[in-house]
């Protein structure tokens, strides 16, 4: 009896590694110290701060992984990945640092490992945050043939008199969307129920509809508060506009808002045709087509993804 009979294959852990070593690399800035394939990653924190705050969080894809394990198309999930992480780093002000990985299967195939990793390459590089470490756990008698899960962690740093919690947001101040590029990583026990592939079939629904990748908003933000006061930040993931907005108000106010600021994407009208799915449902589902929001007493300047949606107001 020997490692790979009880279902663990090293040499394609090793194999996996050569493949990716080359790609991390490409996310390195001068801050990560070492190398790949030390038992932890080393980070020096940025000169210029007064009273730095280290800022972390972690998150996963969730089931949006059984459609791209059954189409095959793994690409966009690295994405997804340093999205769902990086995305709420920023709501605290943070500028993402570094980012990490957890990657548990079945079975262990190189050429996977390597397509996801391609993606969270491209997320880090849209968000300026290096890949400093990672971890591959190969558990054939957990997971079934063919499945694999994933989760990110990620680190950022804000000076302390930056933090935006959103307790200075008051009566009259405005609420700003940014579009999603589609359903990001929420709702996906639902939208698997909704649209089987017989559906899709019919109703001519690709899979690059259904595993469009988590838009990234670093840059956005970041370019909005260096122009602006930002009083509050919301990542609108599962619970929807409201239920996520409401998490950073303070106590006694309410919101108010006006849907129609930002076109709603043509695959959430299907799922809601489809599946008979009520309004409330989907909104406390989904997106419904706004991935952040921003809350500001300045007037903001719009774009076609960015819009006014709403106002504060008191309870």
């Amino acid at each position: 009896m020997d490692y790979q009979q009880a279902g663990v294959n090293i040499d394609a852990g090793n194999e996996a590694v050569k493949r990716i070593k080359p790609l991390i690399k490409q996310t390195h800035s001068s801050q990560v110290l070492g190398h790949l394939g030390l038992f932890a990653g080393c980070y020096e924190l940025p000169a210029g701060y007064r009273q730095p705050v280290l800022v972390s969080c972690t998150d996963g894809v969730g089931t949006k992984l059984k459609i791209a394990i059954d189409t095959g198309v793994l690409g966009g999930l690295g994405i997804d990945l340093v999205a769902m992480c990086v995305n709420d780093l920023i709501c605290c002000g943070a500028d993402p640092l570094f980012f990490l990985d957890y990657i548990a299967c079945h079975q262990l195939i190189p050429s996977q490992i390597e397509s996801i990793v391609e993606g969270m390459v491209k997320g880090c590089q849209q968000s300026g945050c290096s890949i400093v470490g990672g971890e591959m756990a190969e558990m054939n008698d957990l997971y079934k043939v063919g499945d694999f899960d994933l989760a990110g962690f990620s680190v950022g740093i804000v000076e302390k008199a930056d933090i935006i919690d959103g307790q200075s947001i008051r009566p009259g101040d405005f609420i700003y969307g940014f579009a999603s590029s589609g359903i990001h990583s929420n709702g996906y026990s639902l939208v698997r129920k909704v649209l089987t592939s017989k559906v899709c079939e019919d109703h001519n629904i690709s899979s690059h509809m259904l595993l469009e990748p988590t838009r990234i908003y670093v840059k956005d933000i970041k370019s909005l508060r260096n122009q602006s006061t930002l009083k509050g930040i919301a990542h609108i993931t599962g619970g929807g506009l409201h239920e996520n907005i409401e998490r950073i108000l303070p106590s006694g106010l309410s919101i108010h808002i006006d849907r129609s600021a930002l076109p709603v994407p043509e695959i959430f009208n299907l799922i809601q045709s489809v599946g008979n799915v009520s309004d409330l449902e989907m909104s406390r589902v989904f997106n419904m087509g706004i991935g952040m929001i921003v809350i500001s007493s300045d007037h903001l300047p719009e774009q076609d993804d960015f819009k006014r949606i709403g106002t504060v107001k008191s309870l």
